[in-house]
């Protein structure tokens, strides 16, 4: 007997993303060592940002979803987005739930200005002069 082809508006589940992505992906390992660094900057974003007013989208998800970007090269950030925008695997990357809104792409450049300006951006990828250079002699 043939199904019928209905078409679901609505989606509704109890699933996380983390329930959909296989053990075994590239990119849980890939995200267990990027969190490690992570945790260790967390103290110099700390510093970066202020402590009162509007929450801001967090420094690493945005640092997440750049090494999204250029892992999958993904040629511009507008196109991250659209592409975070329905893609699971990149949700559970960054750390967006199924149903977060993503953000404006213009939010990498003002974070990538605020890292650039910072004295405290050394070290930290995207961060203007410097960015993409390796620290440690032995990797080149």
């Amino acid at each position: 007997m043939r199904g019928t082809d209905q078409q679901q508006n609505h989606m509704f589940s109890y699933l996380s993303p983390e329930t959909r992505v296989r053990k075994d992906h590239p990119l849980r390992a890939i995200r267990f060592m990027v969190d490690v660094v992570l945790a260790q900057l967390s103290p110099r974003f700390d510093s970066m940002y202020a402590t009162v007013g509007r929450p801001s989208i967090p420094p690493e998800k945005l640092l997440r979803a750049q090494l999204l970007q250029m892992l999958y090269t993904i040629r511009s950030e507008r196109l991250l987005m659209e592409e975070m925008d329905y893609n699971l695997l990149f949700r559970w990357f960054v750390g967006l739930n199924a149903d977060d809104e993503v953000w404006d792409p213009t939010t990498f450049t003002k974070n990538r200005d605020r890292f650039a300006a910072s004295r405290r951006g050394q070290g930290i990828p995207g961060a203007g002069s410097g960015a993409g250079e390796c620290s440690r002699p032995d990797l080149g």
